[in-house]
């Protein structure tokens, strides 16, 4: 027998609790059943958001929420500045170009975070940007942007700051009204514990204001017509009931836990994680190292993606491959969402297992070793 443990950076873990509300009967979204329900959910949501604004829950992927950001804001050749720091932020380029976009990218090297005076020179380079679109978490590196400090340029412009926080949310400081963030993108299946299949997008009263004069065609991703349909607790289409349903009850836990708590626990994990792989001789990939998962670069000679099939196929761990150009150099492991103490030291233990079988120069342990030592003298 072989027993799985998922410390990929989604889907991740969901909880007992989650689950076990996935299989009561199925009941109908119509109802006042749904309605008290989907209130508590949305609410829940605007918590780990920290912001008053409404948050919109659509039936998608996180990409799904991000296309949303796009064609609700943005008309054929408008122009968005695009910070393309990783595989996610290129996405955004994707997306906007499909719209007839005009994109004007701040590329970085994979692993580099963005520095605000590099969105401030191109804001001032380009002052009829309508937005600038960024990862928070870019989970293609681990690399974490310092979104505050983007905040605070792009509010004093008439652009707008959208940011995917698919992996941030909920595992760091993220406070969107306070900090000048106007849309944060986030999905389901990341720090909110449940399966794929539901994304939000929280939308400030400055983007509002541009989603209602923007003339581009939208259908299924309309946000006015879903903010209208959230003032009496209804979902425009066919919700995923049991997504919501599981949801609800996720963020029960995080809000018994408290969102201060949950950040400081991913903290705590990310710190712990990174110590090990150091520990071992390990290079992290980013920068800036998130607090969700970590980005750690193989030995010379070890090609990553073997590194996981060996750890899925000999210990069942499922951990992240690299993206496109870094897929043989980098293995990522979570620690966001479900995730406590032991699921750091259960990775660090299978990569340290599997590098030694693959010939790699490594003391057996000392990882494991250097994350303990986090944890037993943190705070």
């Amino acid at each position: 027998m072989k027993k799985k443990y998922l410390l990929a950076p989604g889907p991740t873990p969901v909880p007992e609790v989650a689950l076990l509300d996935m299989a009561r009967p199925i009941f109908h979204h119509r109802t006042d059943e749904f309605r008290e329900v989907f209130k508590r959910v949305s609410e829940g949501l605007k918590y780990v958001f920290q912001t008053t604004s409404p948050v919109i829950t659509q039936v998608s992927s996180g990409s799904g929420a991000m296309e949303a950001s796009v064609v609700n804001l943005l008309s054929p050749k408008d122009k968005a500045i695009v910070v393309e720091a990783g595989y996610f932020g290129v996405r955004f380029s994707e997306i906007c170009r499909a719209y007839e976009v005009e994109v004007v990218p701040i590329v970085l090297t994979w692993g580099e975070a963005v520095d605000a005076a590099a969105v401030r020179q191109a804001l001032r380079e380009n002052p009829d940007a309508k937005a600038v679109y960024t990862t928070f978490c870019e989970t293609s590196t681990g690399v974490v942007h310092d979104v505050r400090a983007l905040g605070e340029v792009v509010r004093k412009t008439e652009a707008l700051l959208v940011i995917d926080a698919i992996s941030g949310l909920g595992t760091m400081e993220l406070r969107p009204d306070d900090w000048g963030i106007d849309i944060v993108v986030a999905g389901s299946q990341k720090a909110l514990m449940i399966p794929p299949g539901l994304s939000f997008l929280s939308v400030s009263d400055k983007a509002w204001k541009v989603i209602e004069a923007n003339k581009s065609p939208v259908y299924y991703f309309d946000l006015l017509a879903a903010r209208e349909r959230l003032e009496s607790w209804n979902s425009r289409f066919t919700p995923a009931l049991t997504l919501v349903a599981a949801l609800d009850k996720s963020l029960g836990l995080i809000k018994e836990e408290g969102i201060e708590n949950v950040w400081a626990r991913h903290r705590m994990l990310g710190r712990a994680c990174r110590a090990g792989a150091k520990a071992l001789g390990l290079e992290l990939f980013a920068k800036r190292p998130a607090d969700g998962l970590t980005a750690v670069i193989m030995p010379e000679g070890i090609d990553a993606y073997e590194v996981y099939e060996r750890l899925l196929k000999d210990y069942g761990v499922t951990v992240g491959t690299g993206h496109a150009k870094i897929r043989n150099r980098v293995i990522r492991l979570a620690h966001l969402g479900y995730a406590g103490r032991f699921d750091v030291i259960l990775g660090l233990s299978a990569v340290e297992m599997v590098l030694k079988e693959m010939g790699a120069d490594i003391e057996v342990g000392r990882g494991v070793a250097a994350a303990e030592e986090v944890f037993v003298t943190a705070d």
